[in-house]
């Protein structure tokens, strides 16, 4: 499966915005972000600014890059997006939330989104009993996620949940932090997603 392989950090510093790839470094002066607030390459302090499809890819890149999703898997998406009813932009970031790595990070049992998806592909969690280790696995309403019997005891799992007791977990969302079980009360509606994505571009973009 293709990947990206590069400094995740330059992904950041090329939409000029924080997509937390790196867990608690983003948080701290180390973030490259910091301490350099211009686009990578040799041209980057350099770039002129965008017209209005230069905007709209860079919406279309930066949500991509949010959940870690390849460009074809992305197109992929929106096309489901389309034939669902309702608004297709708002239908694509519930398609995108629903993600079984995304699910994890929300639930606090990853510190960030390229962990979880490493950690689902490692087979740590289940979905409704059974082990998954997709990280494109799409939940539904009602569905149980939860931690492995025998990685509950590991010092990893231990730190993930002592670090992540006080991140809120979204309304869309149950957790029970003594058991590592989350539950899908229901789908995610538009303002329970926090990200600054204007999905509205993204529409525009794949209509032209």
């Amino acid at each position: 499966m293709a990947r990206y392989t590069e400094a995740v950090c330059r992904m950041c510093r090329r939409e000029g915005q924080k997509l937390f790839l790196k867990g608690d470094r983003c948080y701290t002066d180390k973030c490259a972000l910091s301490r350099r607030e211009y686009a990578p390459g040799q041209h980057g302090q350099g770039r002129t600014k965008a017209k209005e499809y230069g905007i709209q890819l860079r919406e279309k890149q930066k949500t991509r890059r949010y959940y870690g999703v390849l460009e074809s898997q992305f197109a992929k998406y929106f096309d489901m997006a389309e034939q669902m009813k309702g608004v297709t932009g708002v239908n694509l970031l519930q398609i995108l939330e629903s993600r079984l790595d995304n699910v994890v990070y929300r639930l606090g049992l990853a510190m960030s989104r390229p962990e979880a998806r490493q950690l689902v592909r490692h087979a740590h969690f289940t979905v409704n009993g059974k082990k998954v280790n997709i990280p494109s696995y799409l939940v539904k309403q009602g569905d149980v996620i939860a931690l492995v019997e025998k990685s509950r005891s590991s010092e990893k799992f231990k730190y993930i949940n002592e670090a992540n007791a006080t991140r809120p977990i979204p309304k869309w969302l149950d957790m029970n932090r003594d058991t590592c079980e989350g539950k899908v009360v229901a789908l995610p509606a538009r303002e329970d997603i926090d990200l600054p994505i204007e999905e509205h571009l993204i529409v525009e973009l794949y209509s032209k």
